[in-house]
């Protein structure tokens, strides 16, 4: 491999880990802080007539999940575009 498709790999696993790393922070504060953290507090907000730390341990986190499931097909699409590697 010539050095400079090794840099643009590099590159590349390096935006790619970043990105997986933000999603999981995102996912790790929905999931863990607002619905176990914090439940007792988002309780006294109601969504859709449920208390809102109840809501988001039983469903927003999934709902966070799923969204960023497509956020990183869609960001993976740009970057292999943008490193050459896409599939035709």
């Amino acid at each position: 491999m010539s050095a400079s498709k090794q840099e643009a790999a590099t590159a590349y696993w390096k935006e790619n880990l970043r990105w997986m790393l933000i999603l999981l922070v995102i996912w790790f504060v929905v999931s863990f802080g607002f619905g176990v953290l914090l439940v007792d507090q988002l309780n006294a907000i109601q969504f859709f007539g449920f208390p809102l730390g109840f809501w988001f341990a039983q469903q927003g986190s999934i709902y966070v999940f799923v969204l960023e499931i497509f956020f990183y097909v869609w960001k993976m699409n740009q970057l292999d575009r943008k490193y050459d590697v896409h599939e035709e």
